[in-house]
């Protein structure tokens, strides 16, 4: 069990803890199931009385050693470190863009809402930090994330291939 009292979790942290049964769903498993990791220490948790709450960070980061990230996937994480690098240098030009992409992306979405429109549109109103943090995470969310990022354009088609080049070599 995590040594963290409830009291001492800040208001951000307490809104991202999850029940036994929102993990088993979020984890495609039984209740029991998710019960069973935290009684052999696999998935941290706190106690609120005699329940368990899992963090959602802890939650994805279980799910992400669990699940192998494809060929694709690794090439897109790659690229988003590139972009993420020219976010660091100018953030406010990357914003203007990202914003100016999304309004796009909405248009062409027909009037449907999208969700991953609505996170990038909260991200982009957030902390740098968070938008870093997300954007370039191993998570599922980070996933789809990066294939739906509105940052078409940050990088010039040479810098794109030679990102493409280089995470080729690695492989």
């Amino acid at each position: 069990m995590r040594d963290l009292a409830p009291h001492v979790l800040d208001e951000q942290a307490a809104s991202e803890l999850l029940t036994t049964g929102e993990a088993a769903r979020l984890l495609n498993s039984s209740r029991q199931h998710v019960v069973d990791l935290c009684d052999r220490g696999e998935l941290p948790f706190v106690t609120t009385g005699t329940h368990r709450r899992i963090s959602r960070g802890d939650l994805e980061a279980l799910r992400t050693r669990t699940q192998k990230m494809t060929r694709d996937q690794r090439r897109s994480l790659w690229l988003a470190y590139a972009i993420a690098g020219r976010i660091v240098e100018d953030p406010q030009q990357a914003r203007l863009l990202a914003e100016a992409n999304l309004e796009q992306m909405a248009a062409a979405s027909k009037g449907r809402p999208s969700r991953w429109l609505a996170e990038w549109a909260n991200l982009l109103s957030g902390t740098l930090e968070r938008l870093l943090y997300d954007y370039t995470s191993h998570s599922p969310r980070g996933r789809e994330l990066r294939q739906n990022a509105p940052f078409a354009g940050l990088l010039s088609s040479a810098e794109r291939a030679a990102v493409v080049e280089n995470w080729k070599r690695s492989e």
